[in-house]
């Protein structure tokens, strides 16, 4: 395709070279640059790419584009205003308007997005449709899944995803968008014709500073939604439960359905009951009432429900077709997963890794521990340092027996880490125990420090009785952990269905 075509769509600010060049790629890594390719220079977190365009030049860049111009010899310089806005139409117009004949869903908020995304397809599924899903866990559609490397992905790989997702026949395409793909443009050109809100609570303001600010980027997502309509009714679902919904209501011009446990939410719940078994509750909605049953755990669960049913009748999808998806959802990777095993143990991961969804995780497993309730975890290195001490104090107020652990510390020293939730650890009242000759069965309320985290799974296990549970939380569905700048293999399930096998 020749420049000049690809940039009909891209608002340029200067120009040196030849417009009409052939690009046969596009790529905003310099290393992956190859002859004929055009590189586009955006500005990352970590790393500036206008710093590599000399590096994009001599692996043979056709053509740049870029905040700043280059003049004389050379390739052809482009110079936008905004490269990230310039790299997301560029992506659209070399894979050909990918989402031409799909629904996009876009879900965003802090928790459950990985929940209802799932639901949602097992939704989409019942009702004969080809989902497609960008997620945390994985990219996946009918024949294909790959291991996702970030929840949602730059845009031009984006929109390659998409091209072949339509190549393949998806009609629908289910995508977590994450605070950090909208404040960096990701999916800016993305016609959604739903987009969910599921909550607001504390993390990633290492990134964005304050609440304020990642609630600014969250609603970039309901910002001028009707506008990138295709002719479609276009809606933004939001969860009326929480606090920041009547902000969001206020900030879109799609229409609005709510859902919640409100009375005044448009998809609601009533007659729930919620066991070991998993949740039945009554879903009131415009369309009439009807009943789910699901074997997923715990209230959260059930709002997530109410999100994906939300979602569902906004694509016209029936009632009953939702009840068969949502019953057809046997587990979500690393989202309270039971990990069965021969001991009978009650084990559950989960990826739990801010102060609210940690302290929702253990309301939900709460009703279901007969004796102890254990919990397992640590926080993550070069990340939000302030929710540590939080993550703590929510630990040691709801459980019984708390080890504090190594998460993915990265670049971080892990005792420091770990000094800093003991804090909030010690603050709601534990006291520091210690784990010398075995099992501590008689053990009162407290807490212990095992750095090593396959260490601190095992003698959860020890520790544990039929009656307890134990909740391994930080890393779900994780098969990693990064300590240093090494990833290396590391499963919560894999790990504590060996300690659940070993003999005591």
């Amino acid at each position: 395709m020749r420049l000049g075509r690809l940039l009909e769509g891209v608002t340029i600010t200067g120009m040196d070279g030849d417009p009409d060049v052939e690009i046969q790629g596009i790529v905003y890594d310099s290393r992956r640059v190859r002859p004929g390719y055009l590189f586009v220079a955006i500005r990352g977190h970590a790393l500036d790419g206008h710093a590599f365009i000399g590096q994009a030049i001599q692996n043979g860049a056709s053509a740049v584009v870029a905040e700043t111009l280059r003049t004389g010899r050379g390739p052809t310089f482009v110079r936008v205003a905004d490269s990230h806005e310039a790299l997301s139409a560029l992506a659209v117009a070399y894979f050909r308007h990918p989402f031409a004949g799909m629904d996009l869903v876009g879900i965003t908020g802090t928790n459950g997005k990985t929940t209802t995304s799932y639901l949602l397809e097992s939704i989409l599924l019942a009702a004969g449709h080809r989902p497609g899903v960008l997620g945390t866990v994985t990219y996946r559609y009918p024949g294909h899944v790959c291991p996702a490397p970030v929840t949602t992905p730059e845009s031009l790989d984006l929109m390659e995803a998409l091209r072949k997702m339509a190549d393949q026949g998806v009609t629908h395409v289910v995508m977590e968008v994450s605070s950090h793909g909208l404040d960096q443009g990701r999916v800016r050109h993305c016609p959604f014709r739903v987009a969910v809100f599921t909550n607001l609570s504390r993390d990633h303001l290492d990134y964005h500073r304050s609440m304020d600010g990642y609630f600014k980027a969250k609603s970039r997502l309901f910002r001028g939604l009707a506008e990138k309509g295709d002719g479609k009714p276009v809606q933004a679902v939001i969860n009326l439960d929480d606090p920041r919904a009547g902000e969001l209501m206020d900030l879109t011009d799609a229409e609005i359905v709510t859902y919640g446990l409100n009375e005044a939410s448009h998809v609601r719940a009533d007659h729930v009951e919620l066991s070991r078994n998993g949740i039945s509750a009554r879903i009131v909605t415009s369309k009439g009432p009807f009943e789910v049953k699901s074997t997923l755990i715990g209230g959260y669960n059930l709002s997530n429900i109410l999100a994906a049913a939300a979602a569902a009748l906004s694509l016209d999808i029936e009632p009953q077709t939702i009840a068969a998806g949502v019953a057809q959802l046997h587990g979500v990777p690393g989202r309270l997963e039971m990990v069965k095993n021969r001991r009978g143990l009650a084990v559950a991961v989960d990826y739990a890794h801010t102060p609210d969804a940690l302290m929702k995780a253990l309301g939900a497993v709460r009703p279901l521990t007969g004796g102890k309730l254990i919990t397992v975890f640590g926080c993550g290195g070069d990340r939000d340092k302030g929710k540590r001490s939080e993550m703590g104090r929510v630990a040691g107020r709801a459980s019984d027996v708390v080890f504090i652990t190594s998460d993915n510390p990265r670049t971080e020293d892990p005792w420091a880490i770990v000094a800093q939730i003991e804090e909030g650890v010690a603050e709601s009242g534990m006291k520091r125990l210690s784990f010398e000759n075995g099992p501590a069965l008689a053990q009162p309320r407290g807490y212990m420090v095992e750095l090593d985290r396959a260490r601190a799974i095992r003698k959860a296990v020890r520790m544990a009785t039929e009656s307890d549970l134990i909740l391994i939380a930080g890393k779900g569905h994780e098969d990693y952990q990064i300590i240093g700048r090494e990833k290396r293999p590391f499963d919560d399930r894999t790990i504590a269905l060996e300690a659940a096998s070993e003999e005591l």
